[in-house]
């Protein structure tokens, strides 16, 4: 199915920070680890002559999309077809040594929600699918047929932090064979008190989500994918992530800290002595959230996070305490 940049067209999350962010790094490419419809994208290339797009994405129409609303800047895009651990072999394919910065937004695109088809959505009713490379065999049937009770129920409070985990892994497992989305979101809602359903929206958002994130390995590959960006990226150059739940934004937040200190646990009175090596430092004075006019105007914003470092030459932390 071929996309199109309509069918694409979504409002990137604090598109015009993160824009300033890489203003001052480095002339050279900069890596979409999560090109989506290529909003980001174009407005780095729009704003900063000095940069180029590295663009990879797991879902096929996505850059296809995105191909199409870039393809004005003509050699200062390119595009590969991969997930965003996979960054070492699309930089090595096309020929980039070096990047000048690394954008990781970790939301889904509006598309991949809206679409009814794809499965993601607790507002439309669809085969239970949620990948977001189609190419891949696994899906969410597999998870919400497949896993026993106590595993799914796992999967809910981590991915989710839902706090009614077992009760839903329960009714769901009662319930199955389940093969559409609305009769799993109809099991989600029976499964919680009427008092809790009141508040804090659709009462299967947070069990979608964790499911969403279960198929497609999304915290799982998120760790090797930063570390392989602070390694592929030259001094001066930027790193910025965008996450949306706590599992992930704890993750980046933990993974820019060992980069930060070389995992240093000396006391931090005392001189480093255990040979840590600092690779990156914190960006201070970033916003790290939406504006509340931006989170007023597109809702998929209000739960973003935006966590940024800066590449450094790698050196001793000795001397930092």
């Amino acid at each position: 199915m071929t996309a199109t940049d309509h069918e694409f067209h979504h409002l990137p999350v604090m598109v015009h920070e993160i824009g300033a962010l890489f203003g001052p790094v480095p002339a050279g490419f900069v890596l979409d680890a999560t090109l989506g419809g290529g909003g980001h994208a174009e407005h780095l290339l729009d704003r900063w002559e000095h940069l180029s797009i590295l663009g990879i994405d797991r879902d096929e129409r996505a850059l296809a999309a995105a191909q199409q609303r870039l393809a004005r800047f003509g050699d200062r895009v390119r595009v590969y077809h991969t997930r965003f651990d996979g960054l070492h072999d699309a930089m090595d394919a096309m020929h980039i040594d070096q990047l000048s910065g690394a954008l990781f937004d970790l939301g889904v695109s509006s598309p991949q929600l809206d679409v009814a088809d794809r499965g993601f959505s607790y507002r439309n009713d669809a085969p239970l699918d949620m990948r977001m490379d189609q190419s891949q065999a696994w899906s969410a049937s597999d998870v919400v047929n497949g896993y026993p009770a106590d595993q799914l129920a796992r999967v809910l409070q981590q991915y989710g932090d839902e706090r009614f985990a077992k009760r839903i892994a329960n009714a769901i497992v009662a319930a199955r064979p389940i093969e559409r989305t609305a009769q799993l979101a109809e099991i989600v809602v029976s499964a919680i008190p009427a008092a809790a359903r009141r508040t804090g929206g659709h009462p299967a958002k947070r069990t979608f989500q964790a499911i969403r994130i279960e198929v497609n390995g999304e915290l799982d590959a998120l760790p090797a994918a930063l570390d392989a960006a602070i390694d592929r990226t030259t001094p001066g150059a930027r790193i910025a992530v965008l996450s949306y739940h706590s599992g992930e934004d704890r993750i980046v937040k933990e993974t820019f800290r060992e980069a930060d200190t070389g995992g240093c646990e000396c006391p931090p009175e005392l001189p480093c002595v255990c040979d840590a090596v600092q690779t990156v430092r914190l960006v201070r004075g970033v916003p790290r959230t939406p504006s509340p006019a931006e989170q007023a105007g597109n809702r998929r914003a209000a739960s973003a996070r935006l966590r940024v470092v800066e590449r450094i030459a790698d050196s001793p932390t000795r001397g930092r305490r």
